[in-house]
């Protein structure tokens, strides 16, 4: 890999920063989770879209920015710092690629703009009860009925359905073939009659996660993506563009800039953390994981913006490596608050009238280490990458 810097790059990078300085001050250091709230979401791509930055993650054919993986993470990267809200990341980073790929000029024609400009928010249905990682066991039924499907079954986990205007689906058309061969992949208003939606509250204390049933909900034909029994393969081209992203590197960057912060605020016997040798010498090590974690971030996204067939066995490793230190991180600012990490703040998102000791310090920090203790789950489990990575590279 080369590590020559980028010709254009810092250029690039103060370009980023004079935009993001331009922004309302109510547009800027936002409590963000997973996706930040509809209205952030919204109001951002809007900001985007006029700026003629809407889909930094698509090429420009696509109505994309084109930019090349540096530049991507140099975006990321700058956002996160200064605190913009998110975008649509289903949407964004995985849908809308899948679409330009797969879809027909009729769905890009109805679903691309209104993501561009800010108009409609997704959500995904994949993971079902029962089904664990085994994403091809899946049983929720679509039954042609005319020029409709029948849709009938149950997704679970599914992030940002009670705020999401369409979900992508994908649905059992065919149970006499091999089950990875008869899947299809759906778009489904979240208006049409018979879903409804029902909220988890996760651990973190908020509400992102749902369930979500489908009963008789009628879907026109003309929602299917690709042809029908083609939905695995459409999937697997979705997850295998998620890779590199999968690590978070923002968010893992956002986590070092909390523990420096600690490291300086707090203290033990009058002594700043800073100072004291077992925790300087964990954040050392942490840092050069971090710095591991980015070079193989840029080494994936390369691959696979050139299709490499190694961009599946080294995304497995980064999912693996990137979710594990977003649980070494997280766990870091609570033994970081010290006293402070075991008291119970609302979620910053939440909104409170009530202040507690060490609030503005310590206030999400524990949520975020709550929440990531899934994160070695969702996206597929590190026991799978592992078989991921042992089939592929050592033909196990």
């Amino acid at each position: 890999m080369d590590f020559d810097p980028v010709p254009g790059l810092e250029a690039f990078r103060l370009e980023v920063r004079e935009f993001l300085k331009g922004l309302p001050p109510d547009l800027i250091d936002r409590p963000r989770s997973t996706r930040s709230t509809p209205a952030d979401v919204k109001r951002w791509q809007q900001k985007l879209h006029v700026r003629g930055w809407a889909a930094p993650y698509w090429a420009k054919a696509h109505g994309g920015t084109g930019w090349s993986v540096q530049q991507m993470l140099v975006f990321d990267e700058e956002c996160a710092a200064v605190g913009t809200p998110s975008q649509d990341g289903f949407m964004h980073k995985l849908l809308g690629p899948l679409l330009n790929e797969f879809a027909s000029p009729e769905q890009k024609a109805q679903h691309l703009p209104p993501a561009l400009c800010g108009e409609r928010l997704w959500c995904q249905g994949f993971s079902e009860p029962g089904s664990g990682s085994d994403l091809a066991s899946l049983r929720t039924r679509a039954e042609l009925d005319g020029d409709h499907y029948v849709v009938n079954g149950q997704k679970i986990w599914t992030s940002y359905a009670h705020e999401s205007d369409w979900i992508f689906l994908l649905v059992r058309t065919d149970a006499n073939v091999k089950k990875q061969e008869g899947i299809s992949f759906l778009l489904v208003d979240m208006k049409t009659p018979g879903i409804t939606v029902r909220p988890i509250r996760s651990i973190d204390d908020f509400h992102h996660l749902n369930e979500t049933f489908f009963d008789n909900v009628r879907v026109p034909v003309g929602n299917r993506v690709g042809e029908e029994g083609q939905g695995w393969a459409i999937t697997k081209f979705l997850l295998n563009n998620e890779h590199a992203s999968t690590a978070e590197l923002p968010a893992l960057k956002r986590y070092l800039r909390v523990i420096h912060r600690l490291a300086d605020t707090q203290r033990v016997d009058g002594q700043r953390l800073r100072e004291r040798p077992e925790f300087a010498l964990k954040l050392a090590r942490l840092e050069a994981e971090l710095m591991a974690i980015d070079m193989l971030v840029q080494r994936v996204a390369g691959l696979e913006m050139e299709h490499h067939p190694d961009a599946l066995p080294l995304g497995s490793m980064l999912k693996i490596r990137g979710t594990e230190l977003q649980q070494k991180l997280t766990d870091f600012h609570v033994e970081a608050l010290g006293d402070l990490g075991a008291v119970a703040y609302p979620h910053p998102e939440q909104g409170t009238e009530v202040q507690l000791p060490g609030q503005d310090t310590a206030r999400g920090l524990a949520n975020d280490m709550f929440f990531r203790r899934a994160s070695t789950i969702y996206g597929g489990t590190s026991e799978v990458q592992r078989g991921i990575i042992a089939k592929l590279l050592f033909q196990l």
